[in-house]
């Protein structure tokens, strides 16, 4: 039975309005159904079910289209920020007693077909408070922000890139509930805020994965995991269509 995971759905997509402003991002349609489906459907293929959405923004809705998750296979749960915006980071301690002790965490825009039961191994054989997923982007995707070498990232900042740093943040992680001791409730929290404290304490270890992430956190990576979604429906729908890598 693998890990429950978190997907972070509370953010507010102001780069993809207008077409956010009466729909949450979660449920954009791709491929005949909403993006979330499409995350659902590929947890469970990997064996993850038990499934909480952080959510805040439109976040009613999102509980209303997926239900329990009992038609998905899975089962869903959701945890609400508030009035007040508890960041990433906030969001998941707000739910650490829906995730129990240790936990993946998605973000709620990104598509990531990899190796689930191979990164919770990896993890577990760590003895680390959490890990984090790399992938060797080389600006290709989106702009690199890690310097990871001899399998451990050295440095980790989304602000300044360094010329040096050939891995990106690929969107998935894992983490102990126990990261969440050091920092006080209610106040905002990034995640990516926590990753670099634990950089710091040697406590992050890393999984390179070598397939490729699909976003749909702007215009540009919507339209491209659209056409990848409708290559895979038609695929497996039986016709002779080439995916991507």
């Amino acid at each position: 039975m693998s890990l429950p995971i978190a997907i972070l759905a509370g953010g507010l997509a102001t780069r993809l309005r207008p077409l956010t402003e009466s729909i949450p991002k979660s449920l954009i349609e791709l491929a005949g159904k909403p993006f979330a489906i499409h995350q659902i459907e590929l947890l469970r293929r990997n064996g993850v079910t038990n499934i909480v959405f952080c959510v805040s923004h439109l976040g009613e809705k999102i509980k209303a289209e997926l239900g329990n998750g009992s038609s998905f296979g899975v089962y869903l749960d959701y945890v609400f920020d508030g009035p007040v915006l508890l960041g990433t980071g906030g969001a998941l301690r707000k739910a650490l007693s829906r995730l129990g002790k240790t936990f993946f965490v998605l973000y709620g825009d990104s598509y990531l077909d990899c190796d689930y039961a191979a990164i919770e191994r990896t993890f577990l054989a760590s003895g680390k408070f959490g890990l984090m997923t790399v992938l060797r982007n080389l600006d290709q995707w989106d702009r690199s922000n890690i310097l990871f070498k001899e399998g451990r990232i050295q440095c980790y900042d989304k602000t300044h890139c360094a010329p040096d740093m050939e891995y990106i943040d690929y969107g998935l992680g894992v983490l102990q509930a126990k990261v969440f001791d050091a920092y006080t409730d209610d106040v905002p929290i990034d995640l990516a805020q926590i990753y670099q404290d634990l950089i710091t304490q040697n406590q992050l270890a890393a999984f390179e994965v070598t397939q490729r992430f699909y976003e749909i956190g702007s215009p540009a990576g919507l339209e491209e995991t659209r056409r990848f979604l409708e290559q895979r429906k038609d695929l497996n729908n039986g016709l002779h269509t080439t995916i991507p890598k």
